[in-house]
This record gives structure tokens, C-alpha cells and sequence, in this order.
């Protein structure tokens, strides 16, 4: 496996643990409250900012890795979708990364 690969594969553990470490650790002192997440994400223009940001370049990433996979036609890259809403982009960018640049 190339040393870019290996990088790919880092970030996308990095950008898996870390945010979902913060996550659960406000989860369990908000009571697991998926509401009191979203009034949080939005509690100032500067985190409403950022929700913004971040779900502009999901669904960007999203369509990137829909017309790859369609040209490509490579459907392992379509894990990287799931990942990104459901983890972040912080796993799904690099996650797909080291997916397509998997050897043929």
C-alpha cells in the first residue's frame, strides 16, 4: 500500500475518532438529546456558520462521489456517502480518497 494511501486511510480513522469522541462525550452530558445537538449547532451565527459549511460540503462531496462512481463504476466509493452523514466529512473526504485510489 503507497504512502498516500496509507494517509487516506489515517485521516479517515482520525477524522472518525475524534469527532465521534466529542460527540458521545456532549451525548452523555445532554442526556443523548439529538435535539439539544441541533439547538446547539445553532446557537450562534458563528456555529450556524459552520453547520452550513459542513453540510455544503457533504452534499458537494456527495454529488462528487455519485458521478465518480457512475463513471467509474466502482461502487465500493458509495461507503464514503454514508460516512459522510453519518460520521462527518472529516471521514467521508478521505474515506472515499483512499477508495478510489485503490489500484485497479
Amino acid at each position: 500500500m503507497s504512502a498516500l494511501r496509507l494517509t487516506y486511510l489515517a485521516l479517515a480513522i482520525w477524522g472518525t475518532i475524534h469527532p465521534m469522541y466529542w460527540f458521545i462525550t456532549w451525548f452523555v452530558q445532554n442526556e443523548w438529546s439529538l435535539m439539544a445537538m441541533v439547538d446547539a449547532w445553532h446557537a450562534n451565527a458563528s456555529t450556524t456558520g459552520l453547520v452550513w459549511d459542513l453540510t455544503i460540503a457533504a452534499v458537494a462531496l456527495t454529488v462528487f462521489v455519485l458521478v465518480e462512481t457512475w463513471q467509474r463504476r466502482r461502487f465500493i466509493g458509495l461507503l464514503a456517502i454514508p460516512a459522510t452523514f453519518c460520521i462527518g466529512v472529516s471521514c467521508g473526504l478521505p474515506l472515499y480518497l483512499f477508495l478510489r485510489s485503490r489500484p485497479d
